[in-house]
């Protein structure tokens, strides 16, 4: 899922080491742009995951056959 200025957001309570919470806000680290883009990363792998046999035979399908549109390309 695309993050976007456009994107309504909902504040929530998270615990974290009170130490590294200090460090990342000494940093100026934006901790919601942070925990967002490690969401993003974690949905993206998990899907991935979920779904690496079928991408898989699809590959392979392809490396073997084509795709159906091949005949039909001008290029």
């Amino acid at each position: 899922m695309r993050m976007t200025s456009r994107t309504r957001k909902k504040a929530v309570n998270l615990s974290v080491d009170s130490q590294l919470l200090e460090a990342a806000r000494a940093q100026g680290i934006n901790l919601s742009a942070v925990l967002e883009h490690a969401l993003a990363q974690q949905a993206a792998q998990r899907w991935l995951d979920e779904n690496r046999m079928a991408i898989e035979s699809y590959n392979e399908e392809v490396r073997a056959n084509g795709v159906w549109s091949d005949g039909w390309r001008r290029w």
